[in-house]
């Protein structure tokens, strides 16, 4: 029951803790210094929202006007720059193993010759796909120029037989496409990525934070005297502790929402509040999960690694990179057990698609259920906390 001498308590703690996140350069790096420095990192690394002038070679082995008008045309597309012509095959993939160039388009000799006789030349493309962006980006240009290429070729097959111009076009394309991308018609890659690549770089630091700031007490052996200020209250001794590290992220995850949606104006259809919500249930869905962490491994060591498993893995399952839906079914049960997931549900459908809280309230629910967590674990931590002798 909540009374003055609770009160108390949480405020020596409360300050207790706040000496010692002053006094260690290592909490002021790494629950201010490092976020600070990934946002401004990753909005300025795709500030562009796309990579423009990808490295390309160009293997032009008939040199004719054609191939060259061909080659020309890849080149007039942003995202590709020919940066290199080789002699051969070989020599193009030479320079692309290296990483002088992220692929290579091939014209086969007489390519002229056969366009012209109608005889289906075959123009060849590679490209790296170990570097993903870079290489989806060039597939699609280097696959549209040859769908351009094959189209400008038959028209003037068509045009040769005399049909005229709208005869042709509604021969080679007998359906018109009309592609709109909506909520990001910029199709920035920043828009998609940051909104998530943030949120996920601060809820790993409070992991890691947490399992720290908890786990010291046991390696400095001061947890005795942590637990006397909190009454004998685990429950007591955690809230004071872990209520500077709230306030100090929820600020930032502040910060990040207003450098996102208010600086850097990234869309936020369903607006602030919401997305204000969701950080500040994200801050405390992380310590919860921290304070479990160290609870089932009350050793520093091991509460580290597995909060920066944990944190590490959330990037990949979260569905950001790649669909949830396409995984493995055991996979898609596990993503429910991250945090950052739910997170990117609701920046989905609020920020980015506009929906209403009505759509978004389970994964608004499953970050609150995260804060039960601490409960599974807190006998657990407390007998380590009162028992435990760290051994070097």
């Amino acid at each position: 029951m909540f009374n003055r001498q609770t009160y108390q308590c949480l405020k020596r703690i409360a300050w207790r803790e706040c000496k010692r996140l002053v006094s260690r350069p290592l909490y002021i790096f790494a629950m201010v210094g490092a976020p600070l420095f990934c946002y401004v990192f990753f909005t300025t690394l795709m500030d562009e929202g796309l990579p423009t002038d990808l490295p390309v070679g160009a293997v032009d082995m008939d040199d004719s006007a054609t191939s060259r008008n061909l080659v020309r045309n890849l080149d007039a597309f942003q995202q590709t720059h020919i940066a290199a012509h080789y002699p051969s095959p070989s020599e193009a993939r030479a320079a692309m193993q290296r990483g002088d160039i992220y692929g290579f388009y091939y014209i086969p000799p007489r390519f002229s010759e056969e366009l012209q006789a109608n005889r289906q030349p075959k123009a060849s493309f590679y490209t790296n796909n170990a570097y993903l962006i870079a290489g989806s980006l060039l597939y699609r240009d280097m696959k549209t120029m040859s769908e351009l290429a094959n189209g400008a070729a038959g028209r003037t097959v068509l045009y040769a037989k005399g049909a005229t111009e709208a005869q042709a076009m509604a021969f080679l394309q007998p359906i018109v496409i009309d592609t709109h991308a909506i909520h990001n018609p910029w199709l920035n890659y920043s828009v998609y990525l940051c909104n998530t690549i943030l949120p996920g770089i601060l809820m790993l630091l409070i992991f890691m934070t947490t399992v720290y700031s908890i786990g010291t007490e046991v390696k400095e052996r001061t947890s005795h005297q942590w637990l006397r200020m909190g009454g004998g209250s685990m429950y007591v001794a955690l809230c004071g502790k872990l209520l500077p590290h709230t306030v100090v992220f929820t600020v930032m995850a502040a910060f990040y929402n207003a450098w996102l949606y208010g600086f850097l104006h990234f869309p936020c259809h369903g607006g602030i509040l919401p997305m204000l919500l969701a950080s500040l249930l994200l801050v405390l869905s992380s310590q919860a999960c921290g304070v479990f962490m160290i609870g089932m491994l009350p050793t520093l060591r091991l509460g580290l690694s597995f909060a920066s498993i944990w944190g590490v893995l959330s990037f990949s399952i979260s569905g950001f990179t790649f669909p949830v839906m396409a995984m493995h079914p055991a996979l898609q049960a596990l993503a429910n057990l991250f945090p950052l997931r739910h997170y990117y549900l609701i920046y989905a459908g609020q920020a980015l698609n506009g929906y209403g809280m009505a759509y978004t309230w389970p994964s608004y629910v499953a970050l609150l259920l995260f804060l039960f967590l601490p409960f599974l674990v807190m006998n657990r931590l407390k007998t380590a906390m009162a028992h435990y002798k760290y051994i070097p």
